[in-house]
């Protein structure tokens, strides 16, 4: 009679060990610990010129919340491996059309106004993109041109006030309590943001169809409308964005905005979404919004020139994003 003698399989044992060893991989958590580092610098060196008060740090909050909103719907622009340079003309020409409404017939007019100044404009963008093909660079590199061009013509190049208290105190000029309303409206643009891209299919689809466009197709995906999709919600938050630049400066002007589809754009990749489509990170793109703030906000104390400030503001990003890389 023989005896067999049989050795416990390794493989769940090795495969638990094999994933309590795998490290970490710093890179995924650049953002986080670069505005950490960012800041203590700051505090350490600009402490006498109040750059820890409260006042300034909601200051940067301010100053950011416009940039930080656009980046949320940029990221599913750009995780579907589109981009959108329209960004900010459409900011300021919501910001005049609001401003007009406002005049016209107030408020709630004016709402309406600046909302559908950014469907209107998302309409345009998605339509060329998703369904005539045309390159999104393309697309949107016109329509910044086109958007700042009927701001200044329809107003003259002229600001446009805002006259209204109830307009300007719930788009970015008031508060409730110490919490300032942009941070509010920042607030809530992440939470809703951050559930879509990782809690729900609309999400994954977006992740599939910049990951892969034709294995996102073969699969079902309708990567046509998700491209549309993703091109007028960055519209439409630009357009909301405008309205807080207006709100908080009370008054419209083509102006607003101007520059900040770079910054958007800058904030999206430092906080983990993939240039190339396919991965998003929402809260990161945030964070990245309130890093490029908190190093703007330090410049300015420190007194440099502002072309000293492009210098070393281009130098951070690009080391930033240098880290951030994957291996």
């Amino acid at each position: 009679m023989s005896t067999t003698t049989s050795t416990p399989s390794p493989g769940p044992v090795q495969e638990g060990t094999a994933a309590r060893k795998a490290p970490l991989d710093w890179r995924n958590y650049i953002i986080y610990i670069g505005i950490v580092l960012v800041y203590g610098i700051c505090v350490l060196f600009l402490h006498d010129s109040g750059f820890a008060t409260t006042e300034n740090l909601l200051n940067i909050f301010r100053q950011t919340a416009m940039i930080a909103l656009m980046a949320v719907a940029v990221t599913f622009v750009i995780a579907a491996a589109e981009i959108d340079l329209s960004v900010g003309a459409v900011a300021g020409l919501a910001s005049v059309t609001a401003a007009m409404g406002v005049a016209a017939g107030g408020p709630v007019v004016g709402a309406l106004a600046g909302i559908g100044t950014g469907v209107l404009v998302g309409l345009v963008n998605g339509s060329l993109v998703a369904f005539a093909k045309i390159p999104s660079f393309l697309v949107t590199l016109g329509m910044m041109g086109i958007a700042m061009g009927v701001a200044m013509w329809i107003t003259g190049s002229a600001p446009q006030p805002i006259l209204s208290p109830g307009f300007n105190a719930f788009f970015g000029g008031g508060s409730l309590g110490p919490i300032p309303a942009l941070l509010i409206w920042v607030i809530i643009a992440t939470v809703i943001g951050a559930i879509v891209m990782h809690r729900t299919a609309y999400g994954r689809r977006v992740l599939a169809t910049g990951g892969n466009e034709q294995a996102a197709i073969y699969s079902g995906v309708r990567t046509r409308r998700i491209i549309f999709s993703v091109l007028l919600t960055s519209a439409v938050a630009a357009s909301l964005a405008g309205m807080l630049y207006a709100g908080r400066l009370e008054s419209g002007r083509y102006q607003w905005g101007s520059g900040d589809e770079l910054s958007v754009i800058a904030a999206v990749i430092l906080g983990g979404t993939s240039l190339f489509g396919g991965r998003g990170a929402v809260v990161g793109s945030v964070v990245g919004a309130l890093l490029i703030g908190v190093i703007n906000n330090a410049l300015v104390l420190a007194g440099l020139e502002t072309s000293q400030q492009n210098i070393v503001r281009g130098i951070i990003i690009i080391l930033a994003v240098a880290l951030a890389r994957r291996k």
